[in-house]
């Protein structure tokens, strides 16, 4: 076996965003190896199997990507992704369920339907929402010296040339509460948008992020997202293709290789070393255009680069970099019965739907702030009465009749139910303040249990077989790179969006003073959230112009990308600036 090898580029880092990039790189013609410490990829993108047909999703449920230019630019459909719409094609604006309050299911009124879909851009002429979810999240930052305000920041743009009744310099010092409050009268509808956004990437109450915050939703509601909520074979089904491009255009892809060190000669990262026990033979695999890291960026600074290749007083930034993000207790729920609606959460006495979860408690700021003092002030393990407790449930409905959640007879699984709780890290009773004990697992077992049953009505010892539940932390052991336990890995407030995350001198997923090193992962490149394909999509920006790559015919740029000066341009025909 040789003793080293070379590719065009080499990715650290086989989840979703390492993946995507991969299969960019790779359809632009040039050669790529991913290297994976799992043993398997995708993760986030995670679907198993606790007991033998039964399939929970530990992490990501929804596809957040209605809007990714990926769709059209990897044809994911080539390599078996299936869900239930066409991309290209509107899904009907709807909302199934209203919010539900402790008595009862609230219905949405027409006028706050139309007051939501006009801030989302689906009653201007032509409809805008999908330009402004692409210019929330499916757009580079701006180079540095491009002064962002009212009229240069992209989805800002797109409200001055869409809906100039929103557009205004106070809307960029906003919370979502500030925006839903032009549009919408109930406050259990208001609450309801502003948990979906908390969970999702950006919380409402946070001044400076009212788009970044209602866009989150608006990439989980229709026309963006279409239901059954999840691809065919769930998230990993979604991976499962996004490798699958990946490869057919040649990447090649190696699990259990864990990466020891980026190799760095005068400036340049030139390659990487596989730790000792990597399963591949070859221990330096060397990079003749760049290295990618798709993994957290503090171990990326801390052990992969070291402290030796960059200048002190940007490492102590990394070390104290605190991207603290919201973390979820995900809880799914096996039954010998499907789960019952209580009467007053039904949408009839004769209703002929099925259980299809919800949001819960949603009727009003006052318990909203309750919850989230919790979680983000007090920093403490809930002590919230559990019909006073905040969550959303994905129910089995909700996913396609070809891919049941469970196919093992007589039995029928329900979930995630997910509920914000401290992140471990930031726990004031430590890190396994939830779970340190198996008592403590049961405890909080038994909490949702409770809270749920304030909506249904058939979750007794009779019925319930088991609870199949993931902690933050041990949400954080299963993908490593989660940052305090959180998928998203931000810290909402305005300073951690677009060109300021996470660094403002790694906005643009260049490493500094390190030539060929570049940024992939949610904790080190924007967005910071679940918008599948979107850091891949902008890296290739950057990438382009660097001289990197020159993808084929199917590439385009974001419309509201700002090429740097002196470097070639991403949008095609342009050249050198």
């Amino acid at each position: 076996m040789a003793k080293e090898e070379r590719f065009d580029v080499v990715i650290i880092g086989g989840g979703h965003n390492g993946t995507t990039t991969a299969a960019y790189l790779a359809k632009s013609g040039l050669s790529v190896c991913i290297l994976e410490e799992r043993p398997e990829g995708g993760g986030a993108q995670e679907t198993v199997e606790p007991l033998a047909g039964v399939r929970i999703q530990p992490h990501a449920i929804g596809n957040y990507a209605g809007a990714a230019p990926g769709w059209d630019q990897l044809e994911l459909w080539r390599y078996g992704f299936r869900m239930d719409y066409n991309p290209r094609n509107e899904v009907p604006f709807d909302i199934d369920r209203g919010p539900m309050t402790r008595d009862g299911t609230v219905p949405v009124s027409e006028a706050d339907q139309m007051g939501w879909a006009q801030a989302i851009g689906l009653l201007s002429d032509p409809p805008c929402y999908r330009d402004l979810l692409r210019a929330t999240f499916w757009t580079p930052p701006h180079p540095s010296y491009v002064e962002l305000d009212e009229n240069t920041i992209p989805y800002m743009q797109v409200y001055r040339d869409n809906m100039p009744e929103i557009w205004s310099k106070e809307v960029l010092e906003w919370t979502m509460f500030d925006l839903l409050d032009q549009f919408i009268e109930s406050e259990p509808f208001k609450v309801h948008q502003a948990y979906i956004a908390n969970v999702s990437g950006a919380f409402a109450h946070f001044p400076g992020v009212a788009v970044p915050a209602i866009e989150c939703v608006a990439t989980v509601l229709p026309p963006a997202i279409a239901k059954p909520v999840a691809a065919r074979g769930n998230m990993h089904g979604y991976y499962h293709a996004l490798v699958r491009c990946a490869i057919a255009h040649g990447a090649v892809v190696r699990s259990c290789c864990p990466v020891e060190e980026i190799l760095i000669d005068d400036g340049r990262a030139i390659g990487v070393r596989l730790r000792d026990d990597a399963a591949w033979g070859v221990k330096k695999i060397y990079a003749n255009k760049a290295v990618i890291s798709a993994v957290h960026i503090k171990p990326t600074f801390q052990k992969l680069i070291g402290p030796k290749q960059l200048d002190a007083g940007f490492m102590q930034r990394i070390n104290d970099l605190s991207l603290k993000g919201g973390s979820l207790y995900m809880a799914h729920f096996l039954t010998k019965e499907e789960l019952r609606y209580r009467e007053p959460f039904k949408w009839s006495d004769e209703d002929p739907h099925p259980f299809s979860g919800g949001f819960y408690c949603m009727e009003n700021k006052e318990i909203y702030y309750k919850n989230l003092e919790c979680v983000l002030g007090r920093q403490e393990n809930l002590d919230i009465p559990p019909d006073e407790a905040m969550w959303g449930m994905v129910a089995s409905s909700l996913y396609d009749e070809t891919q049941p959640q469970c196919t093992r007879e007589g039995y029928h699984i329900n979930g995630p139910l997910w509920m914000m709780v401290p992140t471990p890290q930031y726990n004031v009773d430590g890190v396994l303040a939830m779970d340190e004990t198996p008592a403590d697992k049961a405890k909080w077992n038994e909490y949702m249990r409770k809270t749920l049953s304030c909506v249904v009505e058939n979750l007794d010892d009779d019925n319930l077989v088991e609870i199949i539940s993931d902690s933050p932390w041990e949400q954080e052991f299963r993908n490593t790179g989660m940052l305090g336990g959180s998928w998203y890995g931000t810290r909402c407030d305005r300073d951690e969006w677009w060109n300021e995350r996470p660094l403002p001198e790694l906005s643009r997923y260049r490493v500094p003073d390190i030539d060929g090193l570049y940024l992939a992962h949610q904790s080190a490149a924007h967005p910071g959230g679940l918008c599948l394909m979107a850091v891949g999509y902008n890296l290739m920006h950057i990438l382009i112009e660097d001289g990197i790559v020159e993808p084929g015919d199917w590439w385009y740029a974001s419309p509201w990308y700002v090429p740097e000066a002196g470097k070639i341009s991403a949008v095609p025909g342009e050249g050198r600036v």
